[in-house]
């Protein structure tokens, strides 16, 4: 194939997928090639006249600005980038080559679309950034906040939010606002759609239903945020900025970046359960014996640097293994919870409930003056654990047999105390039951 050398330089630019243009000393168009439509969305002659101020993004005139001056001094610039609007409304990236003539008293610039480049770059950057902070960061709140900060770099994120589905409540919450007093950005209905649905949802004034705030100004992008089959809420975003809207490729990409967040927001519930199954009982959801025992080690601690008094109550219920026997171990079940919770009702919020195994609790009552005040917790125990109890339409009646130990007479450590209380339980037990007995030796 061989060139027409007769062509026109103007008719050969045009053949340029690169945009190559000539501006004043305002940045004022002065000529445009016929790549403009395709980069910028605007056809040569509806260019020419304008600023390119005009048509890039308000972030980056400021800098441009400065650049130009130095360009126009004398200075080329052969690889500086800035944002365009697009016609459309999307941003496009631009890499400029520009040179200032002197003579013409005009800047030729050459501008190359770089705008899928920058987006791939984007894309693996949001990749590092949200992935590194997904496994480094242990507080959600945390995450969400360097979450919103690299969406904020990519695409129009002033309003954004993470809300978050209870299954088994079906209740939405804004884990994360903009602010504390910020008013969730996402309408509740297209949330709940979001979840309902497990897909993308993106509106716009010209898509919203009628009557929405987003149907009068503003569109609005939500994203699932789905941990293999299950749905845990919703990623969202809302732009006010009616020269920037939202597409299709900002919906693959806030996806891509809600897919990290629901595996962060999985593995830290992940990790939250097997630190609660390894301090409480799931059944009751009271300590367990190792967290039972660590507090008293650390009670005791206190009470022995400021010489204070602490007492442990160790009971369990009578009659337990006749009402598994007798309704089934459901029963028992719900039998075990009740008294976890009645037990709550009769201590305060700075003394410790656990749940030692089987039918057998516990309670440090800290920081007491006498023995009496143990006393009297065990007097209220016995009267609240004592009352019937209707489970699941069975009338059922149990009581607790208790022994206490106080420190420092009856023990100088947890487990000295722990079984200490446990023997005189044993002896309230012998003794009939729905009772209490205090260790009758000082500890030698």
């Amino acid at each position: 194939m061989t060139s027409n050398p007769h062509l026109p330089h103007d008719k050969l630019l045009d053949l340029l997928l690169d945009v190559v243009c000539v501006v004043d000393k305002d940045g004022r168009f002065l000529s445009v090639s016929a790549a403009s439509e395709q980069v910028f969305g605007y056809r040569p002659d509806e260019m020419i006249g304008r600023t390119a101020f005009e048509l890039m993004h308000p972030d980056d005139r400021a800098a441009s600005r400065a650049l130009v001056k130095s360009i126009n001094s004398g200075q080329p610039s052969s690889d500086h980038e800035n944002r365009y609007i697009h016609k459309d409304g999307h941003i496009v990236h631009i890499m400029w080559s520009a040179q200032w003539l002197e003579a013409e008293q005009v800047r030729v610039g050459v501008a190359r679309d770089i705008t899928r480049r920058k987006r791939a770059e984007a894309v693996q950057a949001a990749l590092y950034a949200v992935s590194d902070a997904a496994h480094a960061v242990g507080d959600l709140h945390r995450l969400y906040e360097q979450v919103h900060e690299v969406v904020a770099q990519l695409l129009p994120a002033q309003h954004f939010c993470v809300a978050l589905h209870d299954a088994a409540s079906d209740q939405l919450s804004v884990a994360y606002p903009l602010a504390p007093n910020d008013t969730p950005v996402a309408t509740r209905d297209f949330c709940a759609e979001v979840i309902r649905t497990g897909r993308a949802l993106l509106l716009s004034p010209e898509t919203a239903p009628q009557g929405t705030a987003t149907a009068t100004h503003a569109d609005w992008l939500g994203v699932p945020l789905i941990s293999g089959s299950q749905t845990l809420g919703a990623l969202v975003l809302q732009n006010h900025n009616a020269s920037v809207r939202y597409n299709e490729q900002d919906q693959e990409l806030l996806q891509f970046v809600a897919s990290q967040v629901a595996a962060a927001i999985e593995r830290k519930r992940t990790h939250s359960r097997l630190e609660f199954l390894a301090q409480y009982d799931p059944l009751t959801e009271l300590s367990n014996r190792t967290l039972f025992l660590d507090r008293l080690r650390s009670a005791l601690q206190r009470a022995k640097r400021d010489s204070l008094r602490l007492a442990v109550l160790y009971l369990d219920m009578d009659n337990f293994k006749q009402v598994n026997d007798t309704y089934g171990h459901s029963a028992g079940d719900l039998l075990l919870q009740e008294v976890a919770r009645r037990l709550r009702q009769c201590v305060r919020e700075s003394d410790t409930v656990g749940r030692l195994g089987g039918d057998e609790f516990a309670v440090i009552v800290d920081n007491i003056g006498r023995q009496e005040d143990a006393t009297l917790v065990a007097e209220k125990i016995i009267a609240t654990l004592s009352a019937p109890y209707l489970l699941d339409g069975h009338h059922l009646i149990s009581a607790p047999s208790l022994g206490i130990a106080v420190h420092p007479d009856h023990g100088q450590s947890e487990l000295q105390l722990v079984q200490q209380a446990d023997e005189a339980m044993y002896v309230a037990k012998r003794s009939g039951g729905k009772r209490y007995v205090v260790v009758e030796k000082p500890l030698k």
